[in-house]
């Protein structure tokens, strides 16, 4: 676990590098010797309060939809594919993705298409894996 945490903070290609908060929930995984190891890399580490699970439910669920649409359906060769397919996501998920807590609608709606008498375009991304919809303009 150590070594994991010191990969994990390595200052120049860590997933924490750059980072000012990590946010972490009251799991006996995150230790003091490991909150220790990333606030020593200038991270501060943030400890939701005890007994508070609905703090951590939008993270969960994130968590959970990004396996599921995405990592979970594919097979990575080195940290470039894999924060690839990552940034793809996450652009379809702020851009493209319908959102049932928002009533079906986009986190960042972008601009108006046209109306209903143009041809219905399919936006693909990771090789179609992710697929959007849309009418182009006239």
């Amino acid at each position: 676990m150590l070594q994991a945490g010191r990969n994990l903070i390595d200052e120049e290609s860590g997933a924490l590098a750059s980072k000012r908060y990590v946010i972490v929930d009251r799991d006996t995984k995150y230790t003091r010797q490991f909150r220790r190891l990333v606030e020593e890399s200038g991270t501060e580490v943030i400890r939701l309060p005890p007994m508070s699970p609905n703090l951590n439910a939008y993270a969960e669920r994130f968590i959970r939809s990004i396996k599921d649409e995405c990592l979970r359906r594919m097979i990575f060769i080195g940290q470039g594919s894999l924060r690839r397919a990552i940034g793809e996501y996450m652009a379809h998920y702020h851009e493209e993705r319908n959102h049932q807590g928002l009533e079906n609608r986009l986190i960042r709606p972008g601009s108006t298409h046209a109306g209903n008498a143009e041809c219905i375009q399919r936006r693909r991304r990771l090789g179609g894996m992710l697929n959007s919809y849309y009418r182009s303009a006239a």
